[in-house]
């Protein structure tokens, strides 16, 4: 095991107990777990646009991308990453999704953690996010749209895949880029 998955699987418990291993109850999650992930070096790319390529960030296994001080080393960034994470995904995610420049839709969080939602990676699966976008909501959870409540348009529905990813990689957080 070498010391960078040690660093991350402990890490991973701020994000399921950040009261260091006392009992907290977690928070509710989607039940949607999309069947198909995203190239994970487009959206390391698409990110990096974004950003004018002038910031550092972090990508997990499913692709949330976490902007972390410029500068660290790869220990820190994981580390800082997994806690931004932590504080999203242990409060509500509240999230801003984005039409971006190149058709592509930027979500955002109350914290620096980004999904980027591929257009024809999202169009080639549109089958699958138009049944299971709902299940993407986590249970209970009401979000009002312009279009009424939990009524998504198709900028809602990319969103709430590219959330889907990010409670996946809260969940069970491996830093794989910095």
């Amino acid at each position: 095991m070498n010391r960078r998955q040690v660093l991350t699987g402990g890490l991973s418990s701020l994000v399921v107990s950040p009261a260091g291993g006392a009992e907290v109850s977690k928070p509710q999650v989607p039940k949607w777990r999309p069947s198909f992930s995203q190239p994970i070096d487009r959206i390391e790319e698409r990110f990096g646009y974004y950003f004018d390529r002038g910031r550092d960030f972090a990508i997990l296994e499913n692709g949330t991308c976490v902007l972390t001080e410029a500068g660290l080393s790869d220990e820190a960034a994981a580390m800082a990453a997994i806690q931004t994470l932590a504080m999203i995904y242990n409060y509500h995610p509240d999230m801003k999704p984005s039409d971006m420049d190149d058709g592509n839709v930027l979500v955002s969080y109350n914290h620096p953690a980004f999904n980027v939602v591929l257009s024809d990676v999202a169009n080639a699966h549109w089958q699958e996010i138009e049944a299971r976008h709902q299940d993407g909501l986590a249970t209970g959870e009401v979000l009002i749209t312009p279009l009424g409540q939990n009524v998504f348009d198709e900028l809602g529905k990319k969103a709430l895949l590219g959330r889907c990813y990010m409670f996946m990689d809260a969940q069970a957080p491996k830093v794989i880029r910095i």
